[in-house]
């Protein structure tokens, strides 16, 4: 989504004329090609706003982060936090194309022990690539548009997201003035729309830091062969 993104608006330079410049593009994500190297994750993790329960696993890259009982020091087996989104089942129950999908056919997220699945890492890179001019990196938000990473969890569902990535925002009047071009036939968007939901999701949840994840899955083949098909198509 370049120049704007999904949920809810990027106004246009023609329409808002006062608008202030967008941000500079992620420096992190502009000096990598599109095809990955990983920085650390952050020393800790916050325990975000909704969340329930707790899972004990062993923290492999021996960070600390936030657990549902406080935070724990680098080295310790630790609690990984297991977010909810209202109206969400962020479970991963099956793979389809070398992505994660919840038992209901939405796309989710899945991080192991802070190795991140491939199609959150592809949507970490496609969003840089293409909305954080508009959006702000990280999906944080900016001047010009909110922050996306809160819109998928408190304002829109997968579907909402998914028709205004295709159809655009147009929306104004004497009360808002929010515009956002539809993104359904720029296959650099729209192929990996489902990758761009789940980064962001994991970005809304405090799944994962700000940055780029530090470790990930490899691209799957079934990724790579749907991957192909979309763009060739």
């Amino acid at each position: 989504m370049r120049a704007a993104a999904v949920g809810l608006v990027c106004a246009s330079a023609a329409i808002a004329q006062t608008a202030e410049t967008p941000p500079a593009a992620n420096p992190a994500a502009d000096a990598a090609p599109l095809a990955a190297t990983e920085p650390n994750r952050g020393a800790s993790t916050p325990i975000p706003e909704g969340a329930t329960s707790v899972e004990m696993k062993a923290n492999a890259a021996g960070s600390a982060v936030a657990t549902g009982e406080g935070e724990v020091t680098a080295g310790q087996t630790i609690g990984v936090v297991k977010p909810t989104v209202p109206g969400l089942d962020l479970t991963a129950d099956h793979m389809e194309n070398g992505r994660w999908y919840n038992v209901e056919g939405i796309p989710v997220p899945n991080i192991e022990n802070g190795v991140v699945d491939y199609a959150t890492f592809s949507g970490y890179r496609r969003y840089h690539a293409e909305c954080h001019v508009c959006h702000g990196p990280d999906g944080e938000g900016s001047t010009y548009a909110p922050a996306l990473k809160d819109s998928v969890i408190h304002r829109i569902d997968y579907y909402q997201y998914q028709e205004a990535v295709a159809s655009g925002i147009y929306n104004v009047n004497n009360a808002a003035n929010q515009v956002m071009p539809a993104f359904g036939t720029n296959r650099n968007v729209w192929c990996y729309v489902d990758d761009i939901y789940v980064y962001l999701i994991a970005r809304g949840t405090e799944a994962i830091p700000r940055g780029r994840p530090a470790n990930r899955a490899d691209k799957s083949d079934e990724f790579a062969a749907q991957e192909a098909s979309c763009m060739d198509g």
